[in-house]
């Protein structure tokens, strides 16, 4: 019971905060916030749980692999978000994540070189984003209110997405619950519904953000994969949620100089 309280609270509750926190500084800090691993987490602790600390740091291990799906998602969403209205872009984006989950669950390589990987691929898949995001231009005007039934509808898809994607990995193999674990569960809502109300320059803003956000996942799943084992479910997963929050702070704070980004406003190219 426990952990179906997990599965349909903290996901809904990261899409919701994340949400909130764009209408306040803007789509990229909904980004970051909505790449912390409250989906992720819970699934590896399940896994764990269930199946062993043995079983769980292979999972790990295989999730860091998965960030590289999560990546493909954001460059293939962004590009799809300005030629295609937003569910045919999420439907894309979501085969070719399918596409790379199924390459990368036949690979296992060590957790040194998996983290090195996904490291190199979030820089290039920032770029990408980047380069597409400077074709799609500034965004227009201010932010529209949303509706009421905003908020509800956002957590109410996550939780179907989390009970999809959980229940599919809970009946997987290690490699194969590893990588599914980051599907863009939390991070398809937020950024379906910014591509819907605000258009493509604040859904590729947002997966900037995301993309930045990715470096402290890939954190924790590596921390994980190194600890679950010596350290146990408890002392492996405390220290990897901290490892990730260290990592998201340090890089969300703004470098000397910079001006803090808006909503409804853009920043002059540097």
């Amino acid at each position: 019971m426990t952990l179906l309280l997990l599965k349909l609270t903290l996901a809904p509750l990261l899409v919701v905060g994340s949400s909130l926190a764009g209408r306040r500084w803007g789509a990229r800090v909904a980004g970051m916030m909505v790449a912390f691993p409250v989906v992720a987490g819970p699934i590896l602790v399940i896994v764990a749980l269930e199946h062993g600390a043995r079983f769980g740091a292979r999972a790990a291990a295989a999730s860091l692999l998965g960030l590289v799906s999560l990546a493909v998602f954001a460059v293939v969403l962004a590009y799809a978000g300005r030629h295609r209205r937003w569910p045919a872009a999420l439907v894309v984006s979501w085969a070719a994540t399918v596409g790379a989950d199924v390459l990368l669950a036949r690979v296992e390589i060590g957790v040194g070189w998996a983290f090195a990987l996904i490291l190199g691929v979030v820089w290039v898949a920032h770029r990408c984003v980047a380069a597409i995001g400077s074709k799609a231009g500034p965004a227009g005007g201010a932010v529209p209110r949303p509706p009421w039934w905003d908020l509800p509808a956002r957590a109410a898809a996550t939780v179907v997405m989390v009970l999809s994607v959980t229940g599919i990995a809970a009946r997987a193999g290690p490699v194969v619950a590893g990588v599914l674990a980051p599907f863009p569960v939390a991070s398809s809502v937020v950024a379906g519904f910014v591509l819907a109300q605000q258009g493509a320059a604040a859904a590729v803003r947002m997966l900037a953000g995301l993309m930045q956000g990715l470096v402290g996942f890939a954190v924790f799943c590596g921390l994980a994969a190194v600890l679950l084992e010596p350290f146990g479910v408890a002392g492996a997963f405390a220290v990897a949620v901290a490892g990730a929050l260290i990592t998201q702070v340090g890089l969300a704070v703004p470098r000397r100089g910079a001006q803090p980004s808006q909503p409804g406003r853009t920043r002059p190219a540097s």
